[in-house]
C-alpha cells in the first residue's frame, strides 16, 4: 500500500466534499437541527393546552375551582360555553383539546364530597390524555371528601377511552409514509431525467413545463392513494383504529397531501444536481415533518415559534384533518382552516417549481 496514493484519494474525496455544498450542509446542519429540535423545540410536558370551560354554577367556589386549573399552566382557556354539548361540537372541530364541566350544583357537591369538576378530553391524542390525568390531581381546597376515596376530579376520554397508542399512531401514519415517500419519488424526477439522458427528448418535444410537471405528478398520486388504502385497511384489521368519519373525506385529504408533497418534491428536482442530493435534501425535510408536526411528539408542548413553522410543514395540517374526520367524525368543512392551508401550500410550491424548471440540459 502507497501512502501517498492512499493521501492522493483522500484528498480528492476531501475537495469533492468541499465543492458540494448539499454535504456540507448535511455535516453541519443535521447535528445542529437534531440539537435545536430535541433540546429546544420538543418538549414531552404538555402545557397550555386549549381548554373550553362550561361553569354551569358560577358561584365563587367554581370559579376559584376553574381558575386553580388554569394556573397550573397545564391548560390555557379558548372557549366559554353554556353546556357540556357545546365543548364536544368544539373537542370534535379541533377548536380545543379538552373541556371543564361544572354542574350547577357545585357548592352541594362539595360540601357532600362527590365529584366536583369533569375533564373532557380529546382522546385522539395518547398525550393529551396523559395531561388531563396530571390535572386531575390537583389538589381542591375546602374538599370534604379529601379525606376518602372519592376524588374531586374525574377525566371522562372521547375517541379513544381505551388509551391505545395504534389509534392514534396509524392515521398520523399515513402522513408520514406519504411524506417520506411522495417527496422522495418526485424529488429524483426531474434530476433522473437528466442523468439517464431522456432531458434531450423532452427538449425536442413540444410540451410545456406546467404539462410536464402534471404529468410526472399525477401517477404518484395513483401510488399515494393505494398507499392510503393499504394502512387504513391494516390498521383496521390489525389494530382495531375506528374509522367514525367519512371515507371519502380521508381520501380527499389525502388526496391534498399527496399533491403538497409531491409540488415540494417537484421544486426539490428543479434544485437538486443529481439524485443522492435529491435524497439529501428530502431528509432535511423529512426530519423537521415527523419531529414537529405532532406525530411523535405533543405539539402544544413546543414553543411558540416552533409552533410557527411547524404550521408551514403540510404534515401537520394532515394530521390534525385525518385524526378530526376519521377518529372524531368532524367533516372538512367544519376542519376548513388546515385543508385551506393545504391548498395554499400547493399553490405556492407548484408555481416555484414550474417557474424554476426550463427546458434545458444546463
Amino acid at each position: 500500500m502507497s501512502l501517498r496514493r492512499l493521501w492522493a484519494v483522500m484528498l480528492k474525496e476531501v475537495r469533492q466534499m468541499r465543492r458540494d455544498r448539499i454535504t456540507l450542509a448535511m455535516i453541519v446542519g443535521i447535528p445542529v437541527m437534531q440539537l435545536l429540535l430535541f433540546g429546544y423545540a420538543i418538549n414531552t410536558n404538555l402545557r397550555d393546552l386549549r381548554v373550553g370551560i362550561a361553569d354551569q354554577a358560577g358561584t365563587a367556589g367554581s370559579r376559584a375551582l376553574v381558575m386553580d386549573a388554569v394556573a397550573t399552566t397545564v391548560i390555557r382557556p379558548a372557549l366559554v360555553a353554556d353546556t357540556p354539548q357545546q365543548l364536544m361540537q368544539a373537542m370534535r372541530r379541533g377548536e380545543i383539546s379538552l373541556g371543564l364541566v361544572v354542574p350547577p350544583d357545585f357548592e352541594r357537591r362539595r360540601l357532600e364530597g362527590r365529584e366536583l369538576l369533569q375533564v373532557l378530553v380529546d382522546g385522539s391524542d395518547n398525550a393529551v390524555q396523559s395531561a388531563a390525568v396530571q390535572l386531575a390531581q390537583m389538589p381542591v381546597a375546602g374538599y370534604a371528601g379529601a379525606a376518602s376515596s372519592a376524588r374531586p376530579i374525574s377525566v371522562v376520554a372521547f375517541y379513544n377511552p381505551q388509551r391505545r397508542s395504534a389509534v392514534s399512531i396509524v392515521p398520523g401514519l399515513v402522513g408520514v409514509i406519504l411524506t417520506m415517500t411522495m417527496v422522495l419519488f418526485t424529488g429524483v424526477a426531474i434530476v433522473r431525467e437528466r442523468e439517464r439522458g431522456n432531458m434531450e427528448l423532452l427538449i425536442a418535444t413540444p410540451l410545456r413545463s406546467t404539462e410536464l410537471m402534471l404529468g410526472k405528478v399525477l401517477p404518484y398520486m395513483i401510488i399515494g392513494l393505494f398507499q392510503t388504502s393499504v394502512i387504513l385497511l391494516l390498521g383496521m384489521w390489525l389494530f382495531r383504529v375506528p374509522m367514525v368519519g367519512q371515507p371519502w373525506e380521508i381520501y380527499l385529504a389525502a388526496v391534498l397531501l399527496i399533491l403538497a408533497n409531491l409540488a415540494m418534491g417537484l421544486l426539490i428536482s428543479t434544485r437538486a444536481q443529481s439524485q443522492f442530493q435529491a435524497m439529501q435534501i428530502t431528509f432535511f425535510v423529512f426530519l423537521p415533518s415527523i419531529l414537529l408536526s405532532g406525530f411523535m411528539f405533543p405539539f402544544s408542548g413546543m414553543p411558540q415559534p416552533v409552533q410557527w413553522l411547524a404550521e408551514v410543514l403540510p404534515l401537520t395540517h394532515f394530521l390534525r384533518l385525518i385524526r378530526g374526520v376519521m377518529l372524531r367524525g368532524a367533516s372538512l368543512w367544519e376542519l376548513w382552516p388546515d385543508a385551506l392551508a393545504l391548498l395554499g401550500f400547493i399553490a405556492v410550491m407548484l408555481t416555484l417549481a414550474i417557474r424554476r424548471f426550463r427546458k434545458r440540459l444546463d
